[in-house]
């Protein structure tokens, strides 16, 4: 399988990682413009190559991901919400108007970095929200929820190429929706949570959306299309989002817990969510604005 090495960053020169990267055939090709430095080689071997690019990376705060040269292009995005399309933990900053934000955020990040079983540990933490007031979710999405920089380019311009967006997250549909809609997604998935009409009850609708929900909805989007999960991106953080991101053609990585990072060969830590678009063959001068 012929494969390629793209590199990303929005400060350094990555020309110099492309031409001493382990496995590097041919020379590399400069694609730069518009403040990315973009350069991409054609490589043979995927896992000497990342942990050489581990180790190598940081220092140029570059980005980079190694995929088939073949089908670069997706027909599917499928990304995680919370510290993903979004900078925030909606439950820990909706604990926050309980008072308990320290508490939840402890247990949000075991659960992330795949410590606790997930569906338990979101259990636990929406019981202790038991009695918050609902106006207590739209202060939260109003004051607390932003995308992250390059969120409603990558869905615009992967929209605008013919592909489907669709956001999965094991969160919360107050949050998925309207987020959806802030960046453009096509569809939402999520989990519900149970209130009385007044307040929250503490308790989340079942069945749980967690890992293998993610998963099952990847394989459920491809499908309506005609396609396979090859013809998927997949983006997240957490344990949670490991086998959406492992089954996809293109699993990214973005700003990812250690469990995550160390399983997949194409991360963000560095730029911005536009760099999945580069990481796809898209050139800068690509990029749709939202």
């Amino acid at each position: 399988m012929t494969l390629v090495l793209t590199l990303v960053s929005q400060s350094n020169d990555v020309a110099p990682l492309a031409k001493a990267a382990p496995g590097g055939v041919g020379d590399a090709r400069e694609l730069s413009g518009a403040g990315w430095r973009v350069v991409e080689r054609d490589v043979t071997d995927a896992a000497e190559l990342a942990s050489w690019l581990e180790a190598e990376t940081p220092a140029a705060s570059a980005d980079w991901a190694i995929t088939p040269t073949a089908g670069r292009k997706k027909r599917l995005l499928i990304s995680d919400m919370d510290s993903t399309i979004i900078g925030q933990e909606c439950l820990d900053e909706l604990a926050d108007f309980a008072g308990l934000k320290a508490a939840v955020s402890a247990i949000t990040e075991r659960a992330m970095r795949g410590e606790l079983d997930f569906a338990g540990a979101l259990t636990q933490r929406v019981a202790m929200l038991k009695g918050l007031k609902l106006g207590a979710l739209e202060a939260c999405h109003a004051e607390r929820v932003r995308l992250n920089p390059g969120a409603r380019e990558l869905v615009a311009t992967m929209k605008a190429h013919g592909a489907r967006a669709v956001l999965v997250s094991g969160g919360f549909r107050y949050f998925t929706s309207r987020v959806a809609t802030m960046a453009g997604f096509d569809a939402d998935r999520a989990n519900t949570l149970i209130d009385d009409g007044a307040a929250l009850t503490g308790a989340v609708g079942t069945p749980i959306l967690g890992r293998e929900a993610k998963l099952t909805a990847l394989l459920e989007e491809t499908a309506a299309l005609g396609l396979i999960a090859d013809d998927a991106v997949a983006l997240g953080d957490g344990a949670n989002d490991l086998d959406m991101i492992k089954a996809a053609g293109l699993g990214i990585a973005y700003r990812a817990k250690p469990i995550v990072a160390a399983q997949t060969t194409a991360r963000i830590e560095h730029t911005d969510l536009r760099a999945a678009l580069l990481f796809q063959g898209y050139a800068v001068g690509d990029f749709v604005s939202a």
